[in-house]
């Protein structure tokens, strides 16, 4: 097997953090601390193709809180 079948057949997890935002880390790797497992395990394209269906605002969770006490 190459290294691309081997990358290809890696399986990742979608993390986020306590700010709202995203990312994938691969099954088996200790997970950050801050980060939690967000979901099942699947190939680096689904679980990318996750993040963009959910994580549609950018700003960090404390940024969106602020402008939202600010009426912004």
């Amino acid at each position: 097997m190459t290294d691309e079948n081997t990358q290809n057949d890696a399986l990742y997890h979608v993390v986020v953090n306590d700010e709202g935002q995203y990312s994938i880390w691969p099954e088996g790797k200790a997970v950050p601390l801050g980060w939690h497992i967000e979901g099942n395990p699947g190939t680096k394209e689904t679980c990318l193709a996750y993040i963009k269906e959910v994580w549609t605002d950018m700003r960090p969770l404390s940024l969106r809180k602020q402008m939202e006490s600010a009426g912004q």
